[in-house]
């Protein structure tokens, strides 16, 4: 349907919204991708962010939480945008053109396409495949070397804002479960600076800015000595941030 015919329930057939949704596991970075399902004749091209055309009526926000819950099942989360992409040549694998012919109506139409961005906890979701995902999995970051579309631009775009907003933002306490271990922490600033990180700064720097609060208990049934527990300290934080503090790089 095109010009004054089209309704409000009808996909927008050029504009689209894709998400980067980011997991930490204790041990590493992951990324939660879809699988488009189709012999495709590289695996690699089956697995894409999880994105999809907005609704005539939406708003782009609107749209990023329906379709993240449609192909994943998973809702109820912060998202935030990243930018927007809509290179002329977004769609240049054959494999993308002719997988877009088995499912869209208008499947020549060039797409520009929102991105969102969010940070969760692995445990706190179960990802399940809907729609034309055929899978919705938690991947190693470091095992992404190429997905559809663009998507592995949007990717690099989302992993730079990750790195320069946790300088100024503690939000990878997104990531962690409430209760966690410095080396926990340690490791994860790890895995989202791509680089070691000296474990004695490290921690004389997140100690002096009292942010976590001891609680005074240590793991269980862990293969090795226990570890002090912490969690994030909310009101330390804000306390911090009404001075005008913004310095949470390491």
């Amino acid at each position: 349907m095109v010009g004054n015919t089209r309704k409000k329930t009808d996909l927008n057939p050029n504009n689209s919204v894709d998400c980067v949704i980011f997991g930490f596991d204790f041990e590493q970075i992951k990324v939660l991708l879809i699988d488009r399902g189709q012999n495709l004749g590289n695996s690699k091209n089956l697995r894409a962010l999880p994105g999809n055309l907005i609704y005539e009526e939406e708003d782009l926000d609107e749209a990023a939480y329906r379709v993240l819950e449609e192909l994943t099942g998973i809702k109820d989360i912060y998202l935030e945008q990243v930018g927007a992409f809509g290179n002329p040549n977004r769609v240049n694998k054959e494999s993308d053109r002719e997988w877009l012919k088995s499912i869209r109506d208008e499947p020549n139409a060039r797409v520009i396409t929102a991105a969102y961005y969010s940070l969760v906890k692995i445990d706190d979701f179960v990802p399940r495949a809907h729609s034309f995902a055929k899978k919705a999995e938690w991947i190693p970051l470091s095992e992404i070397e190429e997905l559809a579309f663009d998507h592995f631009e949007i990717l690099q775009v989302a992993k730079e804002k990750l790195k320069q907003k946790i300088k100024i933002q503690p939000i990878g306490f997104n990531l962690l479960p409430e209760k966690f271990t410095l080396s926990q922490l340690h490791k994860l600033y790890e895995c989202i600076f791509e680089k070691p990180l000296d474990k004695r700064n490290f921690r004389r720097k997140i100690q002096k800015l009292n942010i976590l609060t001891n609680l005074k208990e240590k793991q269980r049934g862990v293969p090795h000595k226990p570890s002090q527990l912490y969690k994030f300290n909310e009101e330390n934080y804000q306390l911090l941030t009404q001075n005008g503090y913004d310095n949470f790089g390491f």
